[in-house]
This record gives C-alpha cells, structure tokens and sequence, in this order.
C-alpha cells in the first residue's frame, strides 16, 4: 500500500512537470509517446509490477529530457552571452581610435608593461618547449647536455636560479612585509571603528538650531556662505542650486555663490538664468563667472573670497555641483562651531544616489563606504584631523584664513587646505550621521580620470609640505601619523605594493619558481581584507569577489598615478572635471517643485513661487540641451589589456607545474584586467 501510494504521488508530480514542459517546449514530443504515457498514468494503480517498471522508465526518460532542455536552454544562453561579448570587444577594437595626446602621462609605464609582456612570451615558450621534450620533470646540467638547445636551457637554469630568483624574492618579502604593514593599518582602523559603534561614540554639538525667536535671530544665527563651483556642469546645475536655495535658515543670514568657470555660453546662459529664477524667489545668490580661469577649482574658491561683501561672513559651506545638501544641512552642521573656536572645519558623509546603477558604482559604492565609515570616522573621533574632501562641508573662514586660504600648487586642493590648517592648530570634526546626496561616476574613463588626479595630488602635497611637517609645532605623534600613515602608507605604499606585488612579482614567479609567494598572500591575506573593507556596506557581500578583482586591476592606474605625482611626471597636475550624468536630476526636480506647491514649504523655507518659470521647465530646457552634446565612445585602455596579456600567459605557465590556487587568481585576475581594458564595466555609451 505504501508502495503505492509513493507511486500515486510520484505520478501526480511528474504529469505537472510534463504539463509545464509540454507547454513551455518549441518543439513538441510525439503524439503517440504522449498519450502513451498519459494512458499509463491513469491505470497506474491497477498496474501489474511488470507494467509498473514499465512506466517508470518512461517517466525517467521524460524527466531526463526535461533536465536535458533546461541544460540546452543554459548553454544556449551562455554561449549568445559569450558571443555578444566578442562581438562588443571585435567592435571596440575595430572601431578605437587613438588621440595624439591620448595616454602621453603613462607612456613609459606602458612601454615597460609591453617590454614586460614581449619578455613572459618567450619565457612561455621556451618554457613549453621543455615541458615538449621533458626537460620539465629532468631538468638537464651544463655538462650532461648534448644539443645546443638542451645547453642553453641548462644555463638558463643555472642563471635564474643564482641571479633571477634572489633579487626577485628579496624584492617579494618587501613587498609582504608593506602588505601586511597595510592590512594591521586596516584591521586597526576597523577595531577603532568598532569601538567608535560599541561605546557610541560621536560628537555633540552645544546648541541647537530648532525655533529660536525671530527677533532674536541676528544673533542667534551666524552669517553662512555657501558655495557652489562648478565648470560645464550642465546635466547637475539645476538640482545643486536648488537644494542649497531650500536650506532652514534665514534668508538674510545666508548668501549663495554659484561659481561657474564653464567655457560654454550656452552652459553660462543657463545657468545664469537659473540663478535670476532664484533671485525673483527672494534668495540671496549670485552668480560669479572668471575671464580668467586659472587653477582650476582652488583658483576659482580662492577668487570668490576675496570679495569684499564678505567681511561679515564667519562660515563658508562648500558643496560641488553634484552634492544635494538636506533642507537641515546647515542647522546639523552649524552648532557644533558654537563655543569651540579651535574648530575649524565640519566634513560630512556622502550618500549616493546611483550606488546600483552598475557594477563600477557597485563597487565604488565599497571603497568610499569604507572610507567614510571607517577612515574619516575614527580619525576623526581619535586625533580631530582627516583630509577634507573638497564638498559637503563647512569651514570657519578665519581657518582658511590663518592657513593661507585657497591654493593651486596641486590637483588636490581641499587635502592642501587641510593639512596646511592641521598644522595651524585647527580641529577638524566628521559626522557619520549627516549625509549628503552626490553622484558616482558610472563611466570607467571618468572614474580612471578622478582616480588619477587622486592619486598623483597627494604626492605632489607631501614633496611640497614634507619640511613643513617637521617644523610645524605638532606633537611627535601627530607628525608620525601625517608622515607615515597619512601620507607613506595610505598614499604611497598601498598602490606600490598592490601593483608591485599582484602584477608584476606574481607572474614572474611563475617563470622563476625559484622565487615564490604563498598561498596565504595569493588569497587568503587579500580575501580577509576585502572583508574588512566590505563591511561597512553589508549589501555588497556578493560582489566581494569582483571587488578583490577590480582593486588589483586599479592599481596600475593608481601606481601610474603616484609616480607621475611623486616625480611631476606627464599631465601630474592636469585638473580634469568628473563628468557627472545627472541621474537624479528629474526626480529632484519633481520632488522640488511638489515642495514649492506645499504652502507650508512656502511659508517654512521663505521661498516664493516664481510666475516666470518653474523647474519643470527648466528641466525641459536641460533635456533639449541634453540632444546637442557630441555622441562618446567606449575606449580601449592598453596597459590594462596588456596586463591581461600577462597574467593570461603566466596562467598558462602555471598550468605546467599545476599551481592550483595562483592558477585561478591569475587567470580570473588576467579576466578582470581584460574586461577594464576592453572598457567591458561600467556605462556602456557605445
């Protein structure tokens, strides 16, 4: 009875498997199979065991062939997939045209990179020619050889076991022991972070702005600038003027700076009108605009401040043209001034508002959750200084002033700002929990563009402020931890070894065995890292592989970068706008202009609806500005490409003597190189 019962189940749920088959296949089975077996499940409890058996090895056919068509079905797909991708690089290939001054900062990293690639070429066919004639297994002397071939692949053994081999490991062990100086810095930063969450801690402001009297107000509220630099920002302009137009605070307490350098008139005229709309509301804002346009950003700041309107003015608010500051940004950040006049600069968190677009915002989205949550937090926390980042945050004028105010002597003006005003004596403050809405670049070009100027402005700051450093007035500690952590490990030694170590010593000792890295630097060091860095964004464990991946492939971008900066080398001090997409722009103007219908935004922000024109039109007017700008292309990125060529190869080498574990990260490690170098990740504009 049981047996039968297990039958009656089993038929019940194979005629709903075969159902759903027969309906979802192209391409029918034989009418006569099918009411066959239909006739064999309706008389499958009076069967006899012979007939039992019977149908069951029909359904189990049936069952074989539903999981047959589902396997076709994902080779089918996975081989359209793999197609569509040769076909995107075939194109991208045919189609890159190379620019005079295109790749003229990293020529002779490229050149070396090619060298590099030509030399592990002929390293792996001489190497397969052994592996041919069995000299793989029997590794032939100088004396035992009889052909000329066997003689000279003894004396290559002999010379890369005496000569190759030991620079090549004492060059591996340095950059080790730099690895596991970088991963320490790390995990003390995270058990920092740690006890940041566990014992609460985070700074408290004295006042508070909530509804003080109106009469009182003059005094209550300190006078605020706020200002917005931007260049040919013609996809963010609108939704950075007007959320820092819509700020709480008094409309007299408060002036607006909108500082366009753009070189485009129609760009000028839109935004110039954007700033009378705002006018014609009642709202404090000007519009500022250079003949000449001379160091870039801190050039333009550096120009704004000089003006003589404002003397009266004791904070300045800076937000770039992408940043989207909160209603209550200045009433969070403000009061934590009141009463500590050794404060000199209040950094906030950046929040994104295209984190998901892709996967390069995926994992940007990673780096910079870490470094909010965990670098800026505990060094805020512990020594009151981090390095400022150039928006969303507020600084007492007098700091800039006593410091020097703005400079242009590197592409990173905002850490010059900071470093200079860290050695003044100036307290810095960093709150976690104020963010501010900004925009990822979703391009690779543009992300690889602001990672190079990341990257080289820091060593173009320490070759300038290192004297400066030692004579300041800080305290040992504090000069320790500028030098040596601030600047050497974070700046310089992370993107040195990285590449150093993962692109270049990794492939090599595949060729010369001799020299070798563990397993535990290969994979194990790098996996816990990468889950120390992922933890402050949970969301993104599942892209902790790729993450692994994508930071190896930066890093000769990020080298390239620091030795361009460190040495002024090619276009170090080129200052190249991040070019933003405007994402969020149409919902945050939409948002915006159901605000300014509500009367109680009306009578709470003091803005008045405008007869002339609204943001939806000004909306309409950016979208039919949008049809005119030229079409981009995808680009191919050569060193990432050779490097690919690299580890590919060295892959293949370590097929010979069956390395398992550097087998799969150069081979997955050469697939990313690849990918980047093909511009396969990111925005695809093409």
């Amino acid at each position: 009875m049981s047996r039968t019962a297990q039958n009656y189940e089993f038929q019940q749920w194979w005629n709903k498997q075969r159902h759903s088959f027969l309906d979802s296949s192209d391409d029918n089975p034989p009418s006569s199979s099918a009411a066959a077996s239909s006739s064999s499940s309706s008389s499958s409890l009076a069967a006899t065991t012979k007939g039992h058996h019977t149908r069951s090895a029909r359904q189990l056919s049936w069952l074989w062939l539903l999981r047959f068509h589902k396997l076709t079905a994902s080779v089918a797909w996975l081989t359209d997939s793999s197609i569509s991708l040769l076909r995107t690089a075939n194109r991208r290939i045919s189609n890159h045209h190379r620019s005079p001054s295109a790749y003229s900062s990293s020529s002779r990293l490229n050149k070396i990179i090619r060298i590099f690639l030509i030399l592990v070429l002929l390293l792996l066919f001489l190497e397969l020619l052994a592996y041919r004639r069995g000299w793989h297994f029997t590794p032939p002397s100088v004396e035992s050889a009889e052909a000329l071939v066997e003689r000279l692949y003894a004396k290559w053994l002999e010379i890369r076991a005496d000569y190759l081999a030991p620079p090549l490991q004492y060059l591996a062990n340095v950059c080790i022991v730099l690895f596991l100086i970088q991963s320490l810095d790390r995990a003390v930063l995270m058990l920092g972070c740690f006890w940041i969450k566990f014992r609460k801690l985070k700074p408290i402001p004295p006042v508070s702005y909530a509804a003080p009297d109106v009469e009182a107000a003059e005094n209550y509220y300190p006078m605020v600038l706020v200002q917005i630099p931007m260049c040919n920002e013609r996809e963010v302009y609108q939704q950075s003027i007007a959320a820092v137009c819509i700020q709480d605070w008094p409309r007299e307490r408060m002036l607006v700076q909108v500082l366009d350098d753009s070189d485009d008139p129609d760009t000028q005229v839109l935004i110039k009108g954007e700033v009378q709309k705002w006018q014609q509301k009642g709202v404090q804002i000007v519009y500022r605009h250079r003949f000449v346009r001379t160091g870039y950003k801190a050039g333009n700041l550096r120009s704004a401040m000089s003006c003589d309107y404002l003397k009266d003015y004791e904070f300045v608010a800076i937000f770039d043209a992408d940043f989207q500051p909160a209603p209550d940004f200045l009433k969070k950040t403000i009061p934590y001034f009141k009463g500590n006049d050794e404060l000199g600069l209040v950094q906030t968190r950046w929040a994104f508002v295209n984190k998901d677009e892709n996967l390069l915002t995926r994992l940007q989205n990673i780096n910079l959750s870490f470094h909010f949550e965990v670098e800026q937090q505990v060094n805020g926390i512990f020594i009151n200084f981090f390095g400022f980042n150039g928006t969303a945050g507020v600084w007492r004028i007098k700091a800039l002033e006593d410091c020097g105010g703005w400079l242009d002597r590197t592409t990173v003006e905002d850490m010059d700002v900071a470093v200079r005003a860290h050695l003044s004596g100036w307290k810095f403050i960093y709150l976690n929990d104020v963010k501010c809405l900004c925009e990822l670049p979703e391009s690779y070009a543009a992300y690889k563009k602001q990672q190079h100027r990341w990257h080289s402005g820091p060593m173009q700051l320490f070759r300038l402020c290192f004297v400066d450093v030692l004579r300041s007035k800080l305290s040992v500690g504090k000069k320790a931890n500028l030098i040596l952590l601030f600047f050497l490990l974070r700046k310089l030694i992370l993107p040195f070894y990285s590449f150093t170590l993962f692109c270049i010593i990794l492939p090599l000792t595949m060729f010369l065995p001799e020299a070798e890295l563990p397993a535990w630097v290969v994979c194990y060091v790098p996996g816990l890292m990468s889950i120390l860095n992922i933890l402050p964004a949970p969301r993104s464990f599942p892209f902790i592989v790729p993450y692994l991946l994508f930071e190896n492939t930066m890093s000769v971008t990020k080298f390239n970068a620091m030795i361009s900066g460190l040495f002024r080398l090619g276009s170090s001090y080129e200052w190249i706008v991040t070019k933003k997409l405007g994402r969020s722009s149409e919902a945050d103007l939409i948002v915006l202009a159901e605000k300014e219908s509500d009367p109680l935004v009306l009578e709470s922000s003091g803005i008045h609806r405008s007869s002339s024109e609204s943001g939806l039109d000004n909306l309409n007017k950016l979208e039919a500005s949008k049809k005119t700008v030229k079409r981009k292309r995808n680009r191919l990125y050569r060193k990432e490409l050779s490097l690919a060529f690299i580890l590919l190869t060295a892959a293949a080498r370590s097929l010979l003597t069956a390395q398992g574990i550097h087998f799969y990260f150069l081979l997955f490690q050469g697939i990313s190189f690849l990918v980047v170098g093909l511009d396969l990740i990111g925005e695809q504009v093409s």
